[in-house]
């Protein structure tokens, strides 16, 4: 039976909340997760058309080694039969299967696009990994799972029982954020801070999580931090700083999905002084380096 998530909802807490209590939030949450993952599974398995095929419990040994199978069928391009062994694997519990199925159903990589079906999938990593710290095996893969539920739970997945609730996204990329330093969900979570959804706006706090991720090397944290050091939004002007950040987020565009950045990053530069430019010039070769130093040891 499914259990109304409205029922979970809580009132917004004040900037910078101790991520302490924000991981018991979580792992509340997670419970919650599961309860209602019960009653999905259990209509998911009364429709055989539901799920890819999954292999007779024969075809593997063990869940690694339907992983390295479905790994290598994908690397082939036969991404039905990766999906079959993923699945195997992930009927075991396997993270890393459950975290690849998420993404291809997700993208609609190999297998039909459905949103639910990832967020299910997600959501069976962070029930069984909410205990993990940041140093295990799996830490890059469970950071990436609450990561995904907070960008399903800002806009709930239209026609399913995933409503939109930006508090709880704010839970998951908080958590990710705080406990695993996952730059991707710095980068959210400075966005809730900036435009006020799910806490209370408070543009120091963005961009505090925007500067933790631009030093990862996140390309568009760094633009957005740029244009708050140029605009003093929630902190003081830096213009050259700004213009420092924007033009390593620049160099790190990709495609057309971040036009925007070179947009933001040309329109500053076209009205900054000589003087600003050669400043934040010599700026960008000193960050460049500590940039690509954090992301080494990211890795």
């Amino acid at each position: 039976m499914r259990m109304s998530r409205t029922d979970l909802r809580r009132p917004s807490r004040p900037a910078g909340a101790d991520p302490g209590r924000a991981a018991r939030r979580v792992r509340r949450t997670v419970t919650a997760l599961g309860l209602l993952l019960v009653g999905a599974t259990s209509a998911l398995a009364l429709d055989p058309a539901a799920r890819t095929p999954v292999p007779a419990a024969g075809s593997y040994r063990t869940a690694r080694e339907a992983l390295r199978s479905g790994v290598r069928d994908y690397n082939a391009g036969d991404k039905e039969g990766a999906a079959r062994a993923l699945e195997y694997a992930a009927g075991q519990g396997h993270a890393l299967a459950l975290w690849k199925l998420g993404r291809m159903y997700a993208e609609g990589d190999g297998v039909p696009h459905d949103d639910l079906k990832a967020f299910e999938f997600f959501s069976r990593i962070a029930d069984d990994n909410t205990d993990d710290g940041p140093d295990t095996q799996n830490s890059g893969v469970v950071a990436s799972a609450f990561t995904a539920l907070g960008t399903y739970f800002l806009d709930g997945i239209k026609g399913t029982y995933v409503r939109a609730n930006p508090e709880r996204a704010y839970d998951m990329f908080n958590y990710a954020a705080s406990y695993f330093g996952d730059p991707n969900a710095q980068y959210n979570l400075a966005r809730l801070y900036l435009e006020g959804t799910g806490v209370d706006a408070d543009p120091r706090q963005a961009a505090r999580w925007f500067n933790l991720a631009a030093e990862k090397g996140h390309a568009p944290a760094q633009a957005l931090l740029g244009d708050l050091l140029i605009t003093g939004q929630g902190v003081p002007v830096q213009r050259a700083r700004g213009l420092m950040w924007l033009s390593l987020a620049r160099e790190s565009a990709q495609g057309r999905k971040d036009d925007w950045i070179v947009a933001l990053s040309d329109k500053a530069w076209a009205t900054a002084s000589e003087e600003e430019k050669a400043a934040a010039q010599a700026q960008a070769l000193q960050a460049q380096a500590q940039v690509t130093g954090s992301a080494r040891r990211k890795r």
